[in-house]
């Protein structure tokens, strides 16, 4: 293959991963659970704050959460790519929205991370093998500005500062949130950034 052919290739290439990340906030935010299910390989797995397993079991607990009222919605920014072969890392900047009510104050809670994503292309198709969000900063606010809200400080700062409020509201509505995601520096990201290297080796 020459190199403005190798060039081409992995122009290809990225057009259709950023294709299958947008693919994955649209056919997820909409509940449309059977083309979403076409993103992943069979081997894909989802890391989130509130749930950690294979992407058939994140199916099913989002489809739950959907039905029941769950109101957790995405929207993308800007995205990179590395491909090496048949393998790549994309990192996707990420906003998660996600409203409920916090002691009886309706809220809205805006969190902005990254993506980063385990690809892999296996006969002809990339798919995502691993989705790992890092969680960079968030906030909370009362859906009504004129609402007075109190959170429990003790319990705020307990969980990590990139995903403290967002963990805080989950955790309020039965959720058990896993306490150690990357963020935007420290260990979990640089062990999350290895791992990267090491799949694209």
């Amino acid at each position: 293959m020459t190199k403005s052919e190798t060039s081409s290739s992995e122009a290809a290439d990225k057009v259709a991963i950023r294709e299958l990340i947008e693919n994955w906030v649209l056919w997820r935010d909409a509940g449309n659970w059977e083309r979403f299910r076409t993103v992943w390989h069979d081997d894909g797995r989802m890391n989130a704050t509130w749930f950690q397993g294979t992407f058939e079991e994140f199916i099913r607990v989002s489809r739950e959460g959907w039905e029941h009222g769950v109101n957790i919605l995405h929207s993308l920014g800007g995205i990179t790519i590395d491909i090496v072969r048949d393998r790549a890392i994309s990192q996707t900047k990420m906003f998660i929205f996600q409203r409920a009510r916090v002691h009886d104050v309706l809220v809205d809670v805006t969190c902005t991370g990254r993506f980063y994503d385990f690809l892999a292309k296996r006969e002809g198709k990339w798919g995502i093998v691993l989705r790992q969000p890092i969680y960079e900063k968030d906030r909370m606010d009362p859906v009504d500005p004129s609402a007075t809200l109190r959170l429990d400080k003790q319990l705020l700062e307990s969980f990590p500062e990139g995903y403290r409020h967002l963990a805080y509201l989950q955790a309020n509505i039965g959720y058990k949130v896993k306490p150690d995601m990357p963020g935007l520096k420290g260990h979990e990201v640089e062990a999350l950034y290895a791992k990267g290297r090491e799949w694209l080796s």
